[in-house]
């Protein structure tokens, strides 16, 4: 049950009040082994990077951090678990939890955008 990340655009769907990510933000994963690392922009994000990691079932745990258009700093922790759409996209079942700002929790959930072919990916993966 192992998902590659590698080359996965991602969007939110479903976001928290207190979440700052939109449905115009686009998240774009790579992946080296179990590292994960992602950059993402748009919907008032300037710039945010992730650094994590994958588990064997292709949850994720990682840290984020970015800068708002509003030049505010932010940072968190989050853990996402996946889901398999029917059509091979994977959703992502987000918990979240800010280590700046008012630390308060949330939920997410973040869809793949597409199905991009990645070097040496042919056809949607299977969990």
């Amino acid at each position: 049950m192992s998902i590659n990340y590698e080359g996965r655009v991602f969007r939110p769907v479903v976001n928290s009040p207190h979440g700052q990510v939109t449905n115009d933000t686009e998240f774009r994963y790579q992946q080296d082994g179990n590292l994960l690392s992602a950059t993402y922009s748009g919907g008032g994000i300037r710039m945010g990077q992730i650094l994590g990691v994958v588990s064997q079932d292709g949850s994720l745990r990682f840290h984020y951090q970015h800068l708002t258009e509003q030049h505010e700093l932010r940072s968190g922790v989050c853990v996402s678990t996946p889901e398999q759409l029917p059509d091979g996209r994977i959703r992502l079942h987000e918990s979240w939890e800010w280590l700046s700002g008012d630390k308060s929790t949330g939920s997410s959930i973040v869809e793949e955008s597409c199905l991009l072919k990645a070097p040496g990916r042919h056809s949607p993966e299977k969990m």
